[in-house]
């Protein structure tokens, strides 16, 4: 039996740029309807949105939240060099947002009985980086 190696390997890791007047204000413990407001492509900003609505049982808010969010991301991760695949490190806070925004679509997703999507999305986050699928998937 053989077995299937790619000598290309993998991709490099996608790391995308810090925003940090958007990070600041984050920090700053400004409303994320605030920030998601003043810079709609931060990613995070539509995480914290998707996640606190998650909490408060509003699943249809959280997928619109977590998909605009995850949106965002992708076109970050494509101007950045992303092609579809490959690593999308956890331990990039850049990253985070997206990465959050991914987990958050799969448990809205999955809350409102887009069974397939939940499971397309949780496989994207491990295959993405498995730290943020054990951190964010328990």
């Amino acid at each position: 039996m053989s077995t299937h190696v790619n000598l290309f390997g993998e991709p490099a890791p996608t790391l995308l740029p810090s925003l940090p007047e958007a990070e600041q204000l984050v920090s700053a413990g400004t409303p994320a309807t605030e920030i998601a407001a003043k810079y709609p492509a931060f990613s995070l900003a539509w995480a914290l949105l998707a996640e606190a609505a998650l909490a408060d049982d509003r699943y249809v808010d959280a997928y619109a939240y977590a998909r605009t969010g995850y949106h965002r991301g992708l076109d970050a991760l494509r101007r950045n060099g992303w092609k579809g695949h490959g690593p999308i490190p956890w331990s990039h806070a850049a990253n985070q947002g997206f990465l959050r925004c991914l987990a958050a679509l799969a448990r809205a997703a999955g809350a409102i009985g887009e069974d397939e999507e939940a499971d397309r999305c949780w496989k994207f986050l491990a295959d993405s980086s498995a730290d943020a699928y054990a951190e964010l998937s328990s």
